[in-house]
């Protein structure tokens, strides 16, 4: 079967490449935006139905009315099982699907490894089925964006075609999870794009579409949300929308301060074993207590939606106080800042998922809180629908710093364009209160520290392309303190270089002779046989190994030099890196990124 399964791909891909050669290169995209729609959109069924199967057999047979005492080791077996198929098998880290996709463009020619067109699936799949709290769209985001890279490094494409195939995977798989083709589109553009052009959205909007027709047949028409906002919206309500936005950022930014927190956390335990033995007991504690934080939690936040609290203490210990309106505000406060720490704990202790659901889910909360309260304590007549679905927009706009892809993945998820107003007011406020207080969104704060990260400001992304190891030059000659001006000469003479750097016994930097500060004795033989520590100077300013470009033109700024030396963290010599080589860098850069 998998000889047939082998002979199959490379009929497909020989009849690709010969396609190719007889189409002009746009042609070529569009054709190759299908094929990748089609295989993401399938990928995507399939990771639904694993995801489905998994939870169905583990949970489906709880009674509502006790307790799931398997719950308190669900999550921790999840959380094992993917973590040795990730570590043995895998043998590659697969966490954080959006952040290695961004990594994987500003620093891996947007090449990312073939396993990651299943890995992710697999994993996500243990890793959510059993309980781990995280949503799906990371690993889908990464499988799409795997599917599209290799399709295009198979066919030999260039970086920005390359690129686009990635993109073209990301956007499908995202619009077919959610049945959302705006929304797939307009998260590529928001969050990955470098550059937005024709040539790019059409294949982007072909991918999407491809992707969701096919799920469409696959699973019907319905949207993922089955609610009708109809008639929910009145203009009496906006003040409370502006409640809505303004906590909305707030509870981003602790969405994004606390999971960094707790990551942290876990991650300075150190071996895996203390990983998987505190994150399961910490994962299965939470989820035991509070039931609705077990997977990815969508149809606890659609029962919320509905009002239907009831089912929200299916299976928990204060089932029986189900009534108590204390009780209800008290424990869904407490599923949305749990829920948090649960999803964090989930990545750090070894398991596979994203954000993307966790912070869907607690603007879910928030806004359902908000209208809860109001209507039981303050005698208001607000639909918790309608608070629920902007919420989710308010947070995931914080969250992610992306509030065009909030606003759009609401409309589609629930067909509410009645919305628009609450969704825009809410959004825009969220995002502009979170981005005042960090402008980084969760899946780039990381990437910035290590200034890897693409953004739409052109000028600073060209920079992320440029590697300093390419950019060292070592053809200079070492000399020692020693080294007579005799000895310099015949170097001079022999050498193009006009900058000597000066090492100890250990390749440790001393200095730098310059030929400037030799010409005063160059033709006064009686100087010949002065030593060169006495035209040694101390460098204006010298570059670590792993510095960034950033910081390398900085220095160069603030030194006046045109040439600095490459020292490592102890001072070792190994090259110099000259202003001039990193500018005619940047304009090939940046010459590569604007071509159409």
């Amino acid at each position: 079967m998998w000889s047939m399964l082998r002979a199959l791909k490379d009929k497909f891909l020989l009849r690709l490449m010969m396609l190719s050669e007889r189409v002009s290169e746009r042609q070529l995209m569009m054709i190759l935006a299908v094929v990748v729609g089609i295989i993401a959109g399938l990928a995507t069924f399939f990771f639904q139905w694993l995801l489905g199967g998994v939870e169905h057999v583990l949970t489906s047979w709880f009674p509502i009315s006790k307790a799931g005492w398997l719950y308190l080791v669900y999550p921790g077996i999840g959380i094992m099982v993917a973590s040795i198929f990730v570590k043995y098998i895998i043998q590659d880290d697969i966490s954080e699907g959006v952040t290695k996709v961004l990594y994987a463009m500003s620093k891996r020619g947007s090449i990312i490894k073939p396993h990651n067109c299943y890995s992710s699936v697999v994993g996500g799949a243990m890793t959510i089925g059993f309980g781990g709290s995280v949503g799906p769209e990371a690993p889908i985001v990464l499988t799409g964006a795997a599917i599209g890279s290799n399709i295009g490094r198979l066919l030999k494409l260039n970086y920005r075609n390359i690129t686009l195939m990635l993109s073209c995977g990301v956007a499908a798989a995202l619009a077919a999870i959610f049945k959302a083709p705006i929304t797939g589109v307009i998260f590529v553009m928001e969050i990955l794009m470098l550059d937005i052009t024709m040539n790019a959205i059409v294949p982007l909007i072909i991918s999407a579409v491809t992707s969701t027709t096919l799920v469409f047949f696959l699973k019907g028409f319905d949207p993922i949300l089955a609610v009708d906002v109809t008639g929910t919206f009145q203009l009496a309500h906006l003040p409370m929308y502006l409640l809505l936005g303004g906590l909305g950022g707030l509870m981003a930014n602790y969405f994004t301060t606390f999971n960094g927190k707790v990551r942290d956390r876990i991650s300075s335990l150190g071996a895996q074993r203390k990983k998987w033995l505190v994150g399961g007991i910490v994962l299965g504690v939470l989820v035991f207590l509070f039931p609705p934080l077990y997977g990815e939690g969508y149809g606890a936040f659609t029962s919320l939606m509905h009002g239907d609290t009831d089912t929200l203490f299916n299976n928990s210990l204060l089932y029986r106080f189900r009534d108590v309106d204390w009780v209800i505000l008290a424990y869904l406060a407490a599923i949305m800042f749990f829920k948090v720490i649960a999803m964090a704990v989930t990545n750090a202790a070894g398991g596979v998922g994203g954000t993307f659901a966790p912070s869907l889910f607690v603007g879910a909360f928030l806004g359902g809180i908000i209208a809860f309260v109001s209507n039981t304590w303050l005698g208001m007549d607000l639909p918790i629908l309608s608070f629920s679905l902007v919420g989710m927009a308010g947070v995931m706009a914080g969250v992610m710093k992306a509030p065009l892809t909030s606003i759009f993945l609401i409309a589609e998820l629930s067909n509410g364009y009645e919305l628009f107003v609450p969704l825009m007011l809410v959004a825009s406020i969220s995002f502009a209160i979170s981005y005042y207080m960090d402008p980084d969104s969760i899946y780039t704060k990381s990437l910035r520290k290590r200034n890897e990260l693409l953004t739409h400001n052109k000028d600073r992304s060209v920079l992320v392309f440029l590697n300093l190891e390419k950019l060292m030059e070592t053809d200079f000659t070492p000399i020692r303190e020693d080294t007579t001006l005799r000895e310099l000469l015949d170097h001079i003479a022999h050498k193009r270089r006009n900058i000597f750097p000066v090492l100890d016994d250990r390749g440790v930097l001393k200095g730098v002779v310059q030929l400037d500060d030799l010409r005063a004795h160059m033709f006064r033989a009686e100087k010949h046989s002065n030593t060169a520590d006495q035209y040694m100077i101390p460098p204006p300013d010298v570059i670590q190994k792993k510095e960034s470009i950033t910081g390398v033109l900085d220095k160069f700024e603030s030194s006046q030099a045109w040439m600095l030396p490459v020292v490592d963290r102890d001072y070792h010599y190994l090259g110099f890196i000259s202003k001039s080589r990193i500018l005619a860098a940047y304009r090939e850069q940046l010459i590569e990124l604007s071509q159409e």
